[in-house]
């Protein structure tokens, strides 16, 4: 431990640092709607400094052969994980998008297209219905109410997709 000015600063060694890291980021996963695992196996390769094989991944994570490689395939499916291939070897060896902006943009795509698109086709369907009574209006209202905001919600995700990381932050920049 280090004082600097009566305040403890605790340095962490590496290894535990990363494993912190691993760990922390499986528990983020859970709220971007992935599980732990699939979330964990994204931050191994993402801090890690070289491609990884299925096996490295199973040994640094103590998860099994078919656990890996499951969450291998919904990271490649994602955007967020791509195939390396290494001259000379026949395993399959694997990176993570390192460019957080690129991370953030595919999750966005993934979690739009699984939660908001249903939602607006929902919607869109359900506002379709027979009757004349003050029920129906009511209904009818409410699902406008929320369609109108999930378009807006749909129309912003669209423009943070297709915009850059500039974009972004003089987009935030402005609105402060």
């Amino acid at each position: 431990m280090k004082t600097k000015k009566n305040l403890y600063i605790y340095s962490m060694e590496l290894d535990d640092a990363k494993q912190k890291f691993i760990q922390a980021w499986g528990t983020l996963g859970s709220n971007w709607g992935i599980n732990r695992t699939m979330a964990q196996v994204h931050a191994l390769l993402l801090i890690s400094s070289d491609p990884l094989c299925a096996d490295d991944i199973m040994e640094m994570l103590k998860i099994s052969r078919g656990n890996a490689n499951m969450n291998i395939r919904a990271l490649i499916d994602w955007g967020l994980v791509f195939k390396e291939l290494k001259a000379g070897e026949r395993r399959e060896y694997f990176v993570g998008e390192k460019d957080m902006w690129n991370v953030v943009r595919q999750i966005i795509k993934h979690r739009k297209k699984k939660e908001l698109e249903p939602v607006l086709k929902v919607l869109s369907e359900v506002s379709d219905v027979d009757g004349n009574s003050q029920d129906k209006e009511d209904f009818l209202n409410v699902v406008e109410e929320i369609q109108r905001f999930a378009s807006k919600a749909d129309r912003t995700l669209d423009k943070l997709i297709n915009s850059d990381a500039n974009w972004l932050v003089s987009t935030f920049m402005k609105m402060m």
